[in-house]
């Protein structure tokens, strides 16, 4: 099994499992948005749809799943550097234990994956 295969399927757990956190804290309001509850959860079909899609192009070693696993771990790095942001900033959403573990293993799995990613790309 390829380790870009193993980095993006943990992560993407991580992800899946980091939005479930974020329905829970209603993280629309964190960041005002209007959409609600049905907006979000409306969001995340094209978005499970792409990064899914991505993992069975990496899986088939197809070059095509690169830049979905590219956007991937941006959104994995990004997310808890806006997370801890908030924090900082005396927000109470995603304190639980298990949300910044989420958030932190997100953030280094998200490191290892766009490494491997570009060194694949043979960017790096």
């Amino acid at each position: 099994m390829e380790i870009i295969f193993c980095l993006y399927l943990v992560n993407l757990v991580l992800l899946i499992n980091h939005e479930i956190d974020a329905a829970y804290w209603q993280e629309w309001k964190l960041v005002n948005a209007p959409i609600g509850i049905s907006g979000f959860v409306g969001l995340h079909f094209p978005l499970l749809f792409i990064f899914l899609y991505g993992l069975v192009l990496v899986e088939k070693g197809a070059a095509a799943g690169y830049p979905i696993s590219l956007a991937m771990a941006a959104i994995g790095i990004f997310a808890p550097l806006a997370h801890a942001w908030f924090l900082w900033t005396g927000r109470p959403e995603f304190r639980s234990v298990m949300s910044i573990f989420i958030l932190g293993a997100m953030f280094v799995m998200s490191i290892l994956q766009l490494g491997v990613t570009l060194r694949l790309m043979e960017i790096v």
